[in-house]
């Protein structure tokens, strides 16, 4: 029996290969496999169900990451992608694997920040399990929303000519995980250095402790937009908008120029002799949210707060291309978190 190794396929080629023997069933299932979440038929409305695994080692190390900060953040990477649909997410389930290296006490300090997340979104903690683990800690959540069913959107919606828009600022949470890993490696090289965090409080929250973007949700629907298509930037804004332009069937121009950087990232990315806007693109982790918009909706958005416009959609035969500041075309490549 030949072997196949599962980086050859890497997350998403993988999921399709196993997926795609199977069947849908129930009329009820409007999207299964392949956006942020899935899809149901509630009659009036559309519930969404998404879950999302964080294995230590893997997503996060307990060296420089509290316990509290991990448990609001298990739950915030869960809410942002029923927030990518546009709707709003109410239920969520935890199930907890664990060694015997972890107390009660730490245990309860975990889920104080699963409490406090569930407290500032509005989330009902409804289930989960429990679990032992030979080795370190698996936290997984899934989480249950709802929206009208005209209003929730797809990753595979967007048209040419339609206008792409990212929130907030890139590439902070990436440069926060890096200052982390910096300072973590010093303090093993020497237990009595003391890290220097003090002045990179806003990236090192950026990856500790993310906010899903419900406000964002919020003022769409208060002017009334429904975007083309959205996704969240948990993997880069470079992977991410593959992701949509993959499922539309589409190409895309991205401006340079446009894409938000916080200068507070600009300078820790030039500290680490990075380039701020590879940073930006293939950064990860920043549970901002990428959408397209039709030109009539334009208006109605571009002044909004939170709201950068960074390009257009284009036919798929153009391919996915990046504008530099310098006027220069460069062919796009999505270089953004390998699960694999």
């Amino acid at each position: 029996m030949s072997r196949t190794e599962i980086s050859t396929f890497g997350e998403f080629r993988m999921i399709e290969h196993l997926t795609d023997p199977f069947s849908i069933y129930h009329d009820t299932t409007i999207k299964g496999v392949g956006d942020d979440a899935a899809v149901l038929d509630l009659g009036t409305e559309n519930g969404l169900l998404s879950t999302d695994l964080l294995i230590e080692g893997i997503h996060f190390d307990l060296m420089y990451f509290p316990l509290k900060h991990l448990g609001y953040k298990s739950v915030i990477v869960n809410l942002s992608d029923i927030y990518a649909m546009n709707a709003i997410p109410q239920q969520i389930t935890v199930s907890v694997a664990m060694s015997n290296r972890f107390s009660v006490e730490a245990l309860e300090e975990l889920y104080s920040g699963i409490k406090l997340a569930c407290d500032v979104y509005k989330i009902d903690l409804v289930g989960g399990d429990t679990s032992s683990s030979q080795k370190g800690l698996i936290l997984s959540i899934s989480v249950f929303g709802r929206q009208k069913k005209e209003k929730v959107v797809f990753r595979s919606g967007a048209k040419t000519g339609d206008y792409i828009f990212t929130t907030g600022n890139l590439g902070g949470a990436y440069l926060g995980l890096q200052l982390l890993e910096r300072e973590r490696q010093l303090f093993l090289s020497d237990p009595n250095i003391k890290p220097k965090l003090e002045d990179h409080k806003l990236i090192v929250e950026r990856f500790l402790k993310p906010e899903a973007r419900k406000d964002i949700v919020l003022l769409l629907e208060k002017a009334g937009v429904v975007p083309t298509s959205m996704i969240d930037l948990s993997d880069g804004l470079s992977s991410d908008l593959f992701h949509i332009c993959n499922q539309s069937k589409t190409g895309a121009l991205l401006e340079e120029a446009n894409i938000p950087i916080h200068e507070e990232a600009q300078l820790m990315a030039l500290e680490f002799n990075l380039d701020p806007v590879t940073c930006a693109l293939n950064g990860g982790e920043d549970y901002e949210l990428l959408m397209t918009v039709d030109p009539s909706d334009f208006e109605k958005i571009r002044y909004l707060p939170g709201f950068y416009y960074i390009g257009e959609i284009k036919p798929i035969e153009e391919g996915i291309k990046i504008k530099t500041t310098g006027g220069n075309m460069h062919t796009l490549k999505a270089q953004g978190w390998q699960h694999f």
